[in-house]
């Protein structure tokens, strides 16, 4: 049984694959965010660490900042940073893959809990989980992020740990939503006459076919969690300065900008531009091969 399942898997992931792959907008997002995950994954090779902390970027000191060279290949940031750019656009990569994965991993999963329990048992329940993810939902985001990172140490955790207090309430009104519109539909009311119990209508009849809209959302805050993680840096509210981490970059690199050296801000800001936008595109590719209702006639609707 375990070797079928593994095995529908996998028949199910290639398909999706090769769905995603046949789009043309679809297969560019796929071919940036593989580009991306192998520059992660392979950053050691690409940039030698830095011992002892890799994520933090080798000094390169000098009085202003050095182009690109065949040294330093997206050259230097002068002072206050004095770092080496592509040093830390290769490290980078991996900060920014860490930030997505757990900010949108753990999002999702906490408004899958609240918005599938509220919608399910409705009543009292619904009122107070719905009531207390919209005092965070009546926030701007990224006011309500500023706030609470500016209230905890200058790290890339307690930076993570805002972003998730942001983003988690929209996915349990998402969920709530579909989890409504799933749990009268007549193989539902089948599982309960037959007496299974609670945890596993919801889980083996609801939340599978109603998951849909919550992955392709996910799929391109991805995308955006880097986005706004990078304005969190930029403003001083991210990982602490010299990290290898792209808002930081450009922040540190702006100063330079009126002078004449474009790299420092150039290079981060274009691996921020191309990680949105294969998330953004690797979504809607998504959107489409998981919901047939917005295909027309093969092409994103």
């Amino acid at each position: 049984m375990p070797l079928l399942i593994v095995k529908s898997l996998y028949e199910k992931f290639e398909s999706l694959i090769l769905e995603l792959y046949s789009n043309p907008l679809s297969r560019m997002g796929l071919i940036i965010i593989t580009g991306f995950i192998l520059i992660a994954v392979a950053a050691p090779l690409l940039a030698p660490p830095n011992y002892p902390d890799p994520y933090k970027i080798p000094k390169v000191y000098s009085s202003e900042p050095l182009p690109p060279s065949s040294k330093h290949p997206f050259g230097t940031s002068g002072p206050p940073g004095y770092y080496d750019i592509y040093y830390g656009v290769i490290w980078g990569t991996r900060i920014s893959l860490r930030i997505s994965l757990i900010v949108v991993g753990v999002a999702v999963a906490i408004g899958v809990v609240v918005g599938s329990i509220s919608a399910y048992f409705g009543g009292i329940i619904d009122n107070i989980l719905m009531r207390i993810t919209e005092v965070f939902l009546s926030l701007p985001g990224l006011i309500l992020a500023m706030a609470i990172a500016s209230m905890m140490e200058r790290s890339l955790q307690n930076m993570i740990l805002a972003l998730i207090a942001v983003w988690w309430p929209a996915y349990a009104r998402i969920v709530r939503a579909e989890v409504l519109r799933v749990k009268n539909e007549p193989y539902v009311e089948a599982a309960k006459i037959l007496g299974l119990n609670t945890y596993r209508i919801i889980a083996r009849h609801i939340l599978p076919n109603s998951i849909y809209t919550v992955l392709v959302i996910a799929s391109m805050d991805l995308g955006l969690v880097v986005l706004v993680a990078s304005g969190l840096g930029f403003l001083g509210l991210g990982a602490q300065p010299g990290t290898a981490e792209w808002g930081i970059m450009i922040s540190e690199g702006r100063n330079w900008l009126l002078q004449g050296a474009w790299w420092p801000v150039f290079f981060p800001g274009i691996a921020i531009f191309l990680w949105v936008l294969g998330w953004s595109l690797l979504g809607d590719g998504l959107r489409d091969v998981l919901d047939p209702r917005t295909r027309k006639r093969g092409v994103l609707v």
